[in-house]
């Protein structure tokens, strides 16, 4: 049973020229171990690599600065970017911890050599073992489940059981969900393949876009909408999209929280799909005792709290306070899962999506 869990497009390109091309920029890791404080000595600093792109971890990391007086120095981009860059800089990277949305990617990181163990006994007593890498070269510091979503208006929960229920007859042009260019779709489904094999995931797949009420467009925002809007009657998405629409100061958004009905499916079977954010201590870390502090702030029940209850994301540690909304929703049985398996799996997941017709 599990406890409960943007940029413009100016930012977007200033982003890719920092990960594509290496240059630096006032107030990036490029340079930034270098950093000169007023008394003239180095500047205590931490780098992070990170493709989480919420403004909440803006607010933790100010919080954490506050605390410790160690300035929190990002480069985003994709994950993939991220560790490419990694690996091309080698011992020169000036990348602290790298984080990552989901376990498939962490483990990817892991496996292209970029990340090293990290060793602090208050992670490990903050974070439980089923959030952490077994070898302990990332840690979660948040997760989020991939839930059904309905309309309060037009469906019964009682009609609902599992994911794979909704390739049913009774679901013909009621589904809704994004594109199968999504990571946390190529996620899904690899988990699928690996609790019940590549035949039954692609049966899955092919049922879902059977039962499709349009082509996948969109985010999971857009997904809540077009059930609200009446285009179809469900749709599957991360939960803590219903947590931000809730307090969103856009009120078509808050609305259409307000009118959803969360399900959380497959209880009585394999459990409801859930991937985690994390972070890892870099290989070539230059400022490692300021990167395992940060790890411990962000895993401690301070940090939990300020996360959750910012980015309504679940906490990994059990101690953290969550939003009322997620406390109302209770508690649920988790999919458990290898997350080495969602990077393992993500290329057939491509492959079924393809052949399946899920555009």
């Amino acid at each position: 049973m599990l406890r409960n869990q943007l940029c413009n497009g100016a930012l977007i390109v200033l982003t890719m020229v920092i990960v594509l091309t290496g240059c630096s920029f006032p107030g990036s890791t490029t340079g930034a171990a270098e950093v000169k404080n007023q008394k003239g000595g180095k500047e205590a600093v931490v780098n992070v690599y990170s493709a989480r792109h919420y403004t909440v971890d803006d607010r933790l990391y100010e919080a954490f600065t506050n605390q410790t007086g160690i300035k929190v120095n990002q480069v985003k981009g994709t994950a993939e970017e991220l560790v490419a860059r990694m690996k091309q800089e080698g011992a020169a990277s000036e990348a602290d911890l790298f984080i990552a949305v989901d376990g498939g990617v962490l483990d990817y990181a892991k496996q292209s050599g970029v990340l090293q163990p990290l060793e602090s006994e208050q992670v490990l007593a903050q974070v439980p073992v089923q959030w952490r890498d077994p070898d302990q070269h990332w840690v979660g510091i948040a997760t989020r489940a991939r839930v059904i979503v309905y309309a309060k208006d037009r469906v019964d929960p009682s009609e609902l059981s599992t994911y794979e229920d909704l390739t049913s007859d009774k679901w013909k042009g009621r589904v809704l969900v994004r594109s199968a260019s999504n990571l946390y779709n190529h996620s899904l489904l690899a988990s699928f393949i690996e609790l019940n094999g590549e035949q039954d995931a692609e049966a899955w797949a092919r049922g879902i876009v059977a039962n499709l009420a349009r082509s996948p467009e969109g985010g999971d925002r857009s997904q809540a909408k077009a059930v609200i809007s009446k285009v179809g009657d469900v749709a599957i998405m991360n939960t803590y999209y219903v947590g931000q629409m809730s307090i969103s100061k856009d009120v078509e958004e808050a609305a259409t929280a307000a009118n959803l009905g969360i399900f959380f499916p497959n209880q009585h079977t394999t459990g409801t799909h859930l991937n985690v954010s994390g972070a890892g201590l870099a290989k070539f870390a230059r400022n490692q005792e300021h990167a395992v502090k940060l790890i411990e702030y962000m895993t401690s029940k301070a940090g939990q709290t300020l996360l959750s209850q910012g980015s309504f994301e679940f906490p990994v540690n059990e101690e953290a306070e969550v939003p009322a909304l997620l406390a109302a929703w209770g508690e649920f049985k988790a999919q458990q899962i290898d997350f080495t398996a969602l990077g393992r799996h993500r290329n057939k997941a491509i492959e079924i999506f393809n052949r399946a017709g899920w555009q």
